[in-house]
């Protein structure tokens, strides 16, 4: 007979080893509790309320078979997402959450149509810095060149995942842009040029500079004359891998969001070099990002945590979600220096802004 009578340490132990398993059989509860949401077995519940509804029921309509239901609302029972009362599974907090939470949808669409097959070559990415599991979209070295080709629902999902996180941070953070009135803004990473379209729209008398590969120029610009702003800006297609690709000169402020954790920590060195020389007397640059060190909850920062071997097998194979310390100590190296931080911006983001080092604009 088993002793049931366990000690602190073993019962440290015993819950210890169930978080491995749940580890262990993660990529399985992911599919099913996916599953039970997108083919309507957790709608099906949250209809039926308190009450909750037996198997037989569920599969009375036709719309699932008993097996599928088995299998799917098991998995999903084990992982607290459904609960099981005298025979009828009933909807329980966690299944509400992928039920009703956007944030928890984007996360799994993301991580399914984007991440999911790539993942399985993550060792071999890791071992060579290279996004070996990009070839499961596309044959692009980086995932930031077939951006504009990204199929579907890789594409919605992977755009849905990155405005959902910037776009509540873009209306808070203009009057800080502006703080110093500059003239000419520098929007480096400029992606779908959602950011300049604001910028543009805010201050009708600033000059917004775009950055970005061709490709995603291309974008931007549509965006830019749908907006009727495209007048006041400049396209430059810039390839910042390339270390001799020097940024058009005198800006008042160079503006960066979610971009440079795209990149290796060699390759930020070289673009700060970069951007510290293309600033005007007295010029500024602000970097908006997400940190995983500067974060409210634990909640956010597991999330952003493990959203770094995306960077390594699909993105760039080397890049990641950092800590704003290596931010700081690689602006340092390019002449430039701390002058402010906000946190708590949108979601999860921090505001960083930098100078030249021991410039009196402070």
């Amino acid at each position: 007979m088993l002793d049931k009578t366990f000690s602190p340490v073993r019962q440290s132990a015993f819950a210890a080893r169930f978080e491995a398993q749940k580890i262990a059989f993660g990529p399985v509860v992911f599919q099913c509790v996916r599953y039970a949401w997108k083919r309507g077995m957790l709608q099906a519940l949250a209809d039926a309320g308190k009450d909750g509804l037996a198997v037989a029921e569920m599969a009375a309509g036709g719309q699932w078979s008993e097996y599928a239901l088995k299998v799917t609302l098991e998995s999903c029972l084990s992982a607290g997402v459904v609960a099981l009362r005298g025979g009828r599974y009933v909807l329980d907090k966690v299944g509400y959450c992928v039920l009703t939470d956007k944030i928890t949808q984007i996360n799994l669409d993301f991580n399914h149509d984007v991440c999911y097959r790539g993942l399985f070559d993550l060792d071999r990415s890791l071992d060579q810095e290279a996004p070996l599991g990009l070839r499961t979209l596309g044959d692009w070295p980086t995932l930031y060149e077939g951006m504009a080709e990204l199929p579907e629902p890789a594409k919605g999902s992977w755009f849905a995942f990155d405005h959902h996180y910037s776009d509540t941070s873009f209306p808070t953070i203009l009057p800080d842009v502006f703080a110093t009135a500059p003239r000419r803004v520098m929007d480096i990473g400029a992606n779908t040029g959602k950011f300049s379209c604001a910028a543009l729209a805010y201050q009708t008398k600033v000059e917004l500079h775009l950055v970005d590969l061709a490709r995603q120029l291309a974008v931007a610009d549509a965006a830019l004359r749908e907006a009727g702003v495209r007048e006041r800006a400049q396209l430059h297609a810039v390839d910042l891998l390339d270390d001799a690709a020097a940024l058009e000169a005198g800006m008042d402020l160079i503006w960066m969001s979610q971009f440079l954790s795209c990149f290796s920590e060699a390759a930020i060195a070289s673009i700060l070099r970069r951007v510290a020389a293309a600033l005007a007397p007295g010029g500024q640059v602000l970097i908006m990002d997400t940190f995983w060190d500067r974060q409210q909850y634990d909640i956010a920062a597991y999330c952003l945590i493990n959203t770094s071997p995306y960077f390594t097998a699909m993105a760039s194979g080397n890049s990641k979600i950092y800590e704003s310390a290596d931010y700081v100590r690689l602006a340092g190296e390019a002449g430039l220096e701390l002058l402010t931080s906000r946190d708590g911006i949108g979601y999860c983001h921090s505001l960083l802004r930098f100078g030249r080092a021991g410039a009196a604009d402070v």
